[in-house]
Protein backbone atom coordinates (compact mmCIF):
# COMPACT_ATOMS: atom_id res chain seq x y z
CA UNK A 1 0.00 0.00 0.00
CA UNK A 2 1.01 3.19 -1.08
CA UNK A 3 2.01 6.16 2.13
CA UNK A 4 -0.08 8.30 0.53
CA UNK A 5 -2.87 6.05 0.49
CA UNK A 6 -1.72 5.23 4.52
CA UNK A 7 -1.91 8.97 5.15
CA UNK A 8 -5.29 9.43 3.92
CA UNK A 9 -7.11 6.78 5.64
CA UNK A 10 -5.45 7.28 9.02
CA UNK A 11 -6.14 11.34 8.24
CA UNK A 12 -9.65 10.30 7.56
CA UNK A 13 -9.87 7.59 10.44
CA UNK A 14 -8.61 10.50 13.34
CA UNK A 15 -11.34 12.55 11.55
CA UNK A 16 -14.50 9.80 12.10
CA UNK A 17 -12.74 9.79 15.19
CA UNK A 18 -12.70 13.04 16.60
CA UNK A 19 -15.98 13.69 14.63
CA UNK A 20 -17.86 10.86 16.42
CA UNK A 21 -16.28 12.21 20.21
CA UNK A 22 -17.44 15.57 20.04
CA UNK A 23 -20.87 14.20 18.86
CA UNK A 24 -21.08 11.87 21.87
CA UNK A 25 -19.63 14.62 24.24
CA UNK A 26 -22.19 17.26 22.92
CA UNK A 27 -25.15 14.71 23.43
CA UNK A 28 -24.05 13.31 26.59
CA UNK A 29 -23.61 16.92 28.30
CA UNK A 30 -27.19 17.53 27.02
CA UNK A 31 -28.44 14.90 28.40
CA UNK A 32 -26.61 15.34 31.56
CA UNK A 33 -28.51 18.63 31.62
CA UNK A 34 -31.84 17.50 30.67
CA UNK A 35 -31.70 15.14 34.04
CA UNK A 36 -30.38 17.81 35.73
CA UNK A 37 -33.67 19.88 34.76
CA UNK A 38 -35.81 16.20 35.20
CA UNK A 39 -34.58 16.01 39.03
CA UNK A 40 -35.01 19.69 39.91
CA UNK A 41 -38.46 19.82 38.63
CA UNK A 42 -39.09 16.71 40.85
CA UNK A 43 -37.25 17.72 43.68
CA UNK A 44 -39.63 21.57 43.69
CA UNK A 45 -42.95 19.39 43.66
CA UNK A 46 -41.94 16.83 46.28
CA UNK A 47 -40.87 20.27 48.33
CA UNK A 48 -43.74 22.17 47.65
CA UNK A 49 -45.96 19.30 48.20
CA UNK A 50 -44.73 18.97 51.63
CA UNK A 51 -44.77 22.40 52.62
CA UNK A 52 -48.49 22.39 51.73
CA UNK A 53 -48.99 19.07 53.66
CA UNK A 54 -47.38 21.17 56.71
CA UNK A 55 -49.83 24.46 55.87
CA UNK A 56 -52.50 21.92 55.61
CA UNK A 57 -51.78 19.89 59.35
CA UNK A 58 -51.29 23.56 60.80
CA UNK A 59 -54.29 24.78 59.48
CA UNK A 60 -52.30 27.65 58.04
CA UNK A 61 -53.02 29.34 54.59
CA UNK A 62 -50.56 28.81 51.96
CA UNK A 63 -48.63 31.40 50.76
CA UNK A 64 -49.48 33.03 47.39
CA UNK A 65 -45.85 33.10 46.19
CA UNK A 66 -43.87 29.91 45.58
CA UNK A 67 -42.39 28.52 49.19
CA UNK A 68 -39.50 26.46 47.83
CA UNK A 69 -36.40 28.36 46.33
CA UNK A 70 -33.59 26.89 44.88
CA UNK A 71 -30.59 28.95 46.36
CA UNK A 72 -27.56 26.44 44.25
CA UNK A 73 -27.45 23.22 42.12
CA UNK A 74 -28.39 21.28 45.17
CA UNK A 75 -29.60 22.96 47.94
CA UNK A 76 -33.49 24.29 48.69
CA UNK A 77 -35.27 26.13 50.81
CA UNK A 78 -38.90 26.06 51.78
CA UNK A 79 -40.62 29.06 53.77
CA UNK A 80 -43.72 27.87 55.98
CA UNK A 81 -44.00 30.35 59.07
CA UNK A 82 -45.39 27.44 61.24
CA UNK A 83 -44.01 25.28 63.51
CA UNK A 84 -42.38 22.16 62.04
CA UNK A 85 -42.03 18.68 63.68
CA UNK A 86 -38.70 17.52 62.91
CA UNK A 87 -40.30 13.51 62.98
CA UNK A 88 -42.89 14.49 60.38
CA UNK A 89 -40.57 16.72 58.04
CA UNK A 90 -38.61 13.96 57.62
CA UNK A 91 -41.34 11.40 57.04
CA UNK A 92 -42.58 13.66 54.46
CA UNK A 93 -39.70 14.27 52.62
CA UNK A 94 -39.18 10.50 52.59
CA UNK A 95 -42.67 9.77 50.83
CA UNK A 96 -41.87 12.33 48.19
CA UNK A 97 -39.01 12.12 47.08
CA UNK A 98 -39.68 8.02 47.12
CA UNK A 99 -42.71 9.14 44.72
CA UNK A 100 -40.60 10.54 42.05
CA UNK A 101 -38.07 8.03 42.81
CA UNK A 102 -35.66 10.40 43.91
CA UNK A 103 -32.15 8.12 45.37
CA UNK A 104 -29.82 10.90 46.32
CA UNK A 105 -29.16 11.07 49.92
CA UNK A 106 -30.30 14.45 51.24
CA UNK A 107 -29.41 16.49 54.73
CA UNK A 108 -31.94 19.23 56.22
CA UNK A 109 -32.53 21.36 58.78
CA UNK A 110 -34.92 23.55 60.23
CA UNK A 111 -34.34 27.23 60.84
CA UNK A 112 -35.49 29.87 63.25
CA UNK A 113 -35.97 32.90 61.85
CA UNK A 114 -36.92 35.09 64.93
CA UNK A 115 -33.63 33.81 66.62
CA UNK A 116 -31.90 33.86 63.59
CA UNK A 117 -30.21 30.37 63.91
CA UNK A 118 -30.12 26.64 63.22
CA UNK A 119 -32.41 24.47 65.58
CA UNK A 120 -32.56 21.10 64.12
CA UNK A 121 -30.63 19.24 61.26
CA UNK A 122 -30.37 15.19 60.22
CA UNK A 123 -28.38 13.67 57.85
CA UNK A 124 -30.67 10.94 55.57
CA UNK A 125 -29.06 7.66 54.01
CA UNK A 126 -31.58 6.76 51.71
CA UNK A 127 -29.96 3.58 50.82
CA UNK A 128 -29.61 2.60 54.50
CA UNK A 129 -33.12 1.33 55.22
CA UNK A 130 -32.19 0.88 58.73
CA UNK A 131 -31.67 4.66 59.15
CA UNK A 132 -34.76 5.45 60.58
CA UNK A 133 -34.25 8.09 63.16
CA UNK A 134 -36.49 6.91 66.56
CA UNK A 135 -38.98 9.59 68.18
CA UNK A 136 -37.46 12.06 70.15
CA UNK A 137 -39.23 13.73 73.53
CA UNK A 138 -36.45 16.69 73.46
CA UNK A 139 -37.76 17.65 69.95
CA UNK A 140 -37.84 21.13 70.11
CA UNK A 141 -41.20 22.47 69.84
CA UNK A 142 -42.30 25.93 68.42
CA UNK A 143 -45.24 28.37 68.74
CA UNK A 144 -46.04 31.78 66.72
CA UNK A 145 -42.55 32.29 65.47
CA UNK A 146 -41.39 32.24 61.63
CA UNK A 147 -39.70 28.97 60.43
CA UNK A 148 -38.26 27.49 57.02
CA UNK A 149 -36.07 24.11 56.41
CA UNK A 150 -33.62 23.70 54.32
CA UNK A 151 -32.89 20.31 52.08
CA UNK A 152 -29.07 19.83 50.64
CA UNK A 153 -28.19 17.20 48.58
CA UNK A 154 -24.40 15.95 49.11
CA UNK A 155 -24.09 13.36 45.88
CA UNK A 156 -27.03 15.51 43.84
CA UNK A 157 -24.17 14.49 40.71
CA UNK A 158 -23.85 10.65 41.41
CA UNK A 159 -27.48 10.62 41.35
CA UNK A 160 -28.03 11.82 38.23
CA UNK A 161 -25.11 10.17 36.50
CA UNK A 162 -27.06 6.73 37.95
CA UNK A 163 -30.11 7.63 35.78
CA UNK A 164 -27.67 7.93 32.46
CA UNK A 165 -26.72 4.46 32.63
CA UNK A 166 -27.28 4.11 28.70
CA UNK A 167 -25.06 7.27 27.50
CA UNK A 168 -22.32 6.10 30.47
CA UNK A 169 -22.31 2.62 28.33
CA UNK A 170 -22.41 3.99 25.16
CA UNK A 171 -19.20 6.37 26.16
CA UNK A 172 -17.25 3.34 27.27
CA UNK A 173 -17.84 1.48 24.51
CA UNK A 174 -16.80 4.46 22.65
CA UNK A 175 -13.52 4.93 24.60
CA UNK A 176 -12.61 1.49 23.81
CA UNK A 177 -13.21 1.92 20.33
CA UNK A 178 -11.24 5.02 20.57
CA UNK A 179 -8.20 2.46 22.37
CA UNK A 180 -8.54 0.19 19.55
CA UNK A 181 -8.03 2.24 16.97
CA UNK A 182 -5.26 3.98 18.18
CA UNK A 183 -3.86 0.71 19.06
CA UNK A 184 -4.62 -0.38 15.20
CA UNK A 185 -3.23 3.06 14.09
CA UNK A 186 -0.04 2.37 16.08
CA UNK A 187 0.27 -1.05 14.76
CA UNK A 188 -0.18 -0.09 10.81
CA UNK A 189 2.51 2.59 10.95
CA UNK A 190 4.90 0.46 12.56
CA UNK A 191 4.33 -2.56 10.11
CA UNK A 192 4.79 0.28 7.57
CA UNK A 193 7.76 1.34 8.69
CA UNK A 194 9.07 -2.76 9.11
CA UNK A 195 8.46 -3.46 5.70
CA UNK A 196 10.05 -0.24 4.50
CA UNK A 197 13.37 -1.31 6.51
CA UNK A 198 12.89 -4.61 5.13
CA UNK A 199 12.74 -3.16 1.46
CA UNK A 200 15.61 -1.73 2.32
CA UNK A 201 17.23 -4.65 3.61
CA UNK A 202 16.97 -6.64 0.87
CA UNK A 203 18.12 -3.65 -1.53
CA UNK A 204 21.15 -3.47 0.25
CA UNK A 205 21.91 -7.20 0.04
CA UNK A 206 21.13 -7.54 -3.31
CA UNK A 207 23.79 -4.77 -3.99
CA UNK A 208 26.03 -6.59 -2.03
CA UNK A 209 25.71 -9.80 -3.20
CA UNK A 210 25.99 -8.62 -6.97
CA UNK A 211 29.06 -6.60 -6.32
CA UNK A 212 31.16 -9.57 -5.84
CA UNK A 213 29.30 -11.92 -8.26
CA UNK A 214 30.22 -9.45 -10.88
CA UNK A 215 33.63 -9.14 -9.80
CA UNK A 216 34.06 -13.05 -9.95
CA UNK A 217 32.14 -12.91 -13.53
CA UNK A 218 34.69 -10.56 -15.07
CA UNK A 219 37.82 -12.10 -13.40
CA UNK A 220 36.63 -16.01 -15.10
CA UNK A 221 36.31 -14.75 -17.89
CA UNK A 222 40.21 -13.23 -17.89
CA UNK A 223 41.10 -16.85 -16.72
CA UNK A 224 39.64 -18.16 -19.46
CA UNK A 225 42.33 -16.75 -21.74
CA UNK A 226 45.18 -19.42 -22.34
CA UNK A 227 47.36 -16.32 -22.71
CA UNK A 228 47.01 -15.75 -18.87
CA UNK A 229 48.98 -18.79 -18.45
CA UNK A 230 52.19 -17.39 -19.46
CA UNK A 231 51.77 -14.19 -17.01
CA UNK A 232 51.48 -15.88 -13.62
CA UNK A 233 51.65 -12.71 -11.60
CA UNK A 234 48.13 -11.65 -13.43
CA UNK A 235 47.07 -15.49 -13.01
CA UNK A 236 47.79 -15.01 -9.09
CA UNK A 237 46.16 -11.42 -9.23
CA UNK A 238 42.70 -12.92 -10.52
CA UNK A 239 42.37 -16.46 -8.35
CA UNK A 240 43.11 -13.73 -5.48
CA UNK A 241 40.63 -11.45 -6.42
CA UNK A 242 38.22 -14.60 -6.68
CA UNK A 243 39.40 -15.63 -3.53
CA UNK A 244 38.73 -12.78 -1.68
CA UNK A 245 35.75 -11.94 -3.13
CA UNK A 246 34.61 -15.44 -2.66
CA UNK A 247 35.10 -14.74 1.36
CA UNK A 248 33.06 -11.83 1.17
CA UNK A 249 30.11 -13.66 0.00
CA UNK A 250 30.32 -16.12 2.79
CA UNK A 251 30.51 -13.84 5.10
CA UNK A 252 27.53 -11.89 3.89
CA UNK A 253 25.70 -15.87 3.88
CA UNK A 254 27.39 -16.13 7.27
CA UNK A 255 25.55 -12.59 8.90
CA UNK A 256 22.15 -13.72 7.47
CA UNK A 257 22.45 -17.29 8.69
CA UNK A 258 23.22 -15.90 12.03
CA UNK A 259 20.75 -13.43 12.42
CA UNK A 260 18.23 -16.39 10.95
CA UNK A 261 19.13 -18.69 13.41
CA UNK A 262 19.22 -16.27 16.71
CA UNK A 263 15.64 -14.92 15.55
CA UNK A 264 14.46 -18.80 16.88
CA UNK A 265 13.15 -18.68 20.39
CA UNK A 266 16.86 -20.67 21.18
CA UNK A 267 19.83 -19.06 20.45
CA UNK A 268 21.26 -22.28 19.92
CA UNK A 269 24.40 -21.29 22.40
CA UNK A 270 26.87 -24.01 23.06
CA UNK A 271 28.57 -22.96 26.31
CA UNK A 272 31.75 -24.08 27.51
CA UNK A 273 34.56 -22.71 29.70
CA UNK A 274 36.82 -20.23 27.35
CA UNK A 275 39.35 -17.97 27.73
CA UNK A 276 38.79 -14.52 26.57
CA UNK A 277 42.50 -13.95 26.06
CA UNK A 278 42.76 -16.71 23.54
CA UNK A 279 39.84 -16.10 21.85
CA UNK A 280 40.84 -12.35 21.50
CA UNK A 281 44.34 -13.24 20.15
CA UNK A 282 42.61 -15.87 17.19
CA UNK A 283 40.32 -13.00 15.89
CA UNK A 284 43.31 -10.24 15.73
CA UNK A 285 45.08 -12.61 13.94
CA UNK A 286 42.22 -13.43 11.79
CA UNK A 287 41.72 -9.90 10.90
CA UNK A 288 45.49 -8.83 10.65
CA UNK A 289 45.51 -8.73 6.79
CA UNK A 290 42.23 -6.34 6.64
CA UNK A 291 44.44 -4.31 9.28
CA UNK A 292 46.96 -4.43 7.28
CA UNK A 293 45.80 -2.88 4.13
CA UNK A 294 44.60 0.10 6.03
CA UNK A 295 48.29 0.19 7.43
CA UNK A 296 46.24 0.10 10.59
CA UNK A 297 47.16 -1.18 14.54
CA UNK A 298 45.69 -3.08 17.20
CA UNK A 299 47.23 -2.43 20.76
CA UNK A 300 46.46 -4.93 23.41
CA UNK A 301 46.23 -4.60 27.12
CA UNK A 302 45.17 -7.59 28.37
CA UNK A 303 45.01 -6.44 32.29
CA UNK A 304 42.26 -9.07 33.57
CA UNK A 305 44.13 -11.77 35.89
CA UNK A 306 41.95 -14.31 35.21
CA UNK A 307 39.76 -14.57 31.70
CA UNK A 308 38.08 -17.69 32.03
CA UNK A 309 34.16 -17.69 30.82
CA UNK A 310 31.38 -19.83 30.34
CA UNK A 311 30.61 -18.90 26.83
CA UNK A 312 30.07 -20.28 23.31
CA UNK A 313 32.89 -19.90 21.76
CA UNK A 314 31.93 -19.48 18.13
CA UNK A 315 29.25 -16.46 19.02
CA UNK A 316 31.41 -14.90 21.16
CA UNK A 317 34.07 -15.09 18.49
CA UNK A 318 31.63 -13.28 15.99
CA UNK A 319 30.98 -10.52 18.45
CA UNK A 320 34.64 -9.73 18.72
CA UNK A 321 35.23 -10.20 15.03
CA UNK A 322 31.99 -7.62 13.90
CA UNK A 323 33.32 -5.20 16.88
CA UNK A 324 37.16 -5.23 15.41
CA UNK A 325 35.42 -5.44 11.35
CA UNK A 326 33.26 -1.58 11.84
CA UNK A 327 36.23 -0.23 13.70
CA UNK A 328 38.61 -0.97 10.35
CA UNK A 329 35.48 -0.07 7.59
CA UNK A 330 34.64 3.21 9.50
CA UNK A 331 37.79 4.76 9.89
CA UNK A 332 39.14 7.29 7.32
CA UNK A 333 42.26 7.53 8.57
CA UNK A 334 45.17 4.33 9.32
CA UNK A 335 43.13 2.46 12.04
CA UNK A 336 44.28 2.67 15.68
CA UNK A 337 42.34 0.20 17.53
CA UNK A 338 42.95 -0.72 21.53
CA UNK A 339 41.37 -3.86 23.13
CA UNK A 340 41.35 -3.93 26.93
CA UNK A 341 40.22 -6.28 29.55
CA UNK A 342 39.87 -6.00 33.09
CA UNK A 343 37.69 -7.53 36.19
CA UNK A 344 35.15 -6.01 37.35
CA UNK A 345 33.68 -7.70 40.56
CA UNK A 346 32.10 -10.74 39.40
CA UNK A 347 32.18 -9.47 35.49
CA UNK A 348 34.97 -9.29 32.96
CA UNK A 349 34.90 -6.49 31.30
CA UNK A 350 36.46 -6.24 27.38
CA UNK A 351 36.56 -2.78 25.92
CA UNK A 352 37.08 -2.11 22.30
CA UNK A 353 38.66 1.46 21.25
CA UNK A 354 39.05 2.78 17.90
CA UNK A 355 39.49 5.84 16.35
CA UNK A 356 36.85 5.98 13.64
CA UNK A 357 34.30 8.40 12.52
CA UNK A 358 32.42 8.06 15.82
CA UNK A 359 28.07 7.97 15.90
CA UNK A 360 26.37 10.96 16.72
CA UNK A 361 23.78 10.54 20.58
CA UNK A 362 20.65 10.58 18.26
CA UNK A 363 22.16 7.33 16.19
CA UNK A 364 23.62 6.04 19.43
CA UNK A 365 20.31 5.01 20.76
CA UNK A 366 19.54 3.05 17.83
CA UNK A 367 22.96 1.55 16.73
CA UNK A 368 21.96 -1.89 18.29
CA UNK A 369 18.49 -2.16 16.35
CA UNK A 370 17.82 -4.73 13.79
CA UNK A 371 18.55 -3.69 9.93
CA UNK A 372 19.43 0.19 11.06
CA UNK A 373 22.61 1.58 9.79
CA UNK A 374 23.89 4.95 10.90
CA UNK A 375 23.78 7.16 7.56
CA UNK A 376 26.93 7.98 6.41
CA UNK A 377 26.40 8.86 2.53
CA UNK A 378 29.07 7.08 0.09
CA UNK A 379 31.61 9.25 1.71
CA UNK A 380 33.26 5.96 3.17
CA UNK A 381 31.44 3.43 0.86
CA UNK A 382 30.42 1.48 4.20
CA UNK A 383 27.71 -1.23 3.02
CA UNK A 384 26.24 -3.54 5.63
CA UNK A 385 22.90 -4.77 6.32
CA UNK A 386 22.14 -2.94 9.65
CA UNK A 387 22.66 -6.76 11.30
CA UNK A 388 26.24 -6.49 12.82
CA UNK A 389 25.53 -4.46 16.10
CA UNK A 390 22.34 -6.05 16.42
CA UNK A 391 23.73 -9.45 16.62
CA UNK A 392 26.54 -8.50 19.12
CA UNK A 393 23.94 -7.52 21.70
CA UNK A 394 21.48 -10.42 21.29
CA UNK A 395 24.50 -12.40 21.57
CA UNK A 396 25.86 -10.48 24.73
CA UNK A 397 22.48 -10.61 26.40
CA UNK A 398 21.61 -14.10 26.02
CA UNK A 399 25.21 -14.55 27.90
CA UNK A 400 23.73 -12.65 30.79
CA UNK A 401 26.14 -9.93 29.51
CA UNK A 402 25.82 -6.16 29.21
CA UNK A 403 27.14 -4.03 26.38
CA UNK A 404 27.86 -0.09 26.03
CA UNK A 405 28.69 2.43 23.42
CA UNK A 406 30.38 5.87 24.02
CA UNK A 407 31.19 7.82 20.56
CA UNK A 408 31.09 11.32 19.34
CA UNK A 409 31.07 12.29 15.83
CA UNK A 410 34.86 12.22 14.61
CA UNK A 411 36.07 10.78 17.92
CA UNK A 412 36.11 7.25 17.68
CA UNK A 413 33.83 4.52 19.14
CA UNK A 414 34.29 2.79 22.89
CA UNK A 415 32.49 -0.05 23.08
CA UNK A 416 31.82 -1.85 26.53
CA UNK A 417 31.26 -5.10 27.20
CA UNK A 418 30.48 -6.88 30.67
CA UNK A 419 30.32 -10.76 30.81
CA UNK A 420 29.80 -12.68 34.01
CA UNK A 421 32.79 -14.23 34.95
CA UNK A 422 33.32 -18.57 36.46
Amino acid sequence: MKSSTIRFIVVLATISILGISITQFYWVKRAFGLKEAEFDRQVNTALFNVASRIFSLNNTPSPANNPVKQISTNYYVVMVNSEIDANLLEFLLRSEFEKRNIQADFEYGIYDCTNEKMVYGNYVNLSDKNNKREQASTLPSWTNAGYYFGVQFPNREAQILNQMGIWLFSSAVLLIVIIFFGYTLFVILKQKRLSEIQKDFINTMTHEFKTPISTIAVSTEVLKDTAITQQPDRLLQYASIIENENKRLKQHVERVLQMAKHDKEDAGLKKETVDLHEIISEVVQSINLALQEKQGAIQLNLNASSAQLQADRHHLTNVIFNLLDNAIKYCTTKPSITIQTALTGNSLSLTIEDNGIGVSKENRKRIFEKFYRVPTGNIHDVKGFGLGLYYVKQIVEAHRGKITVASEPRNGCSFTILLPTL
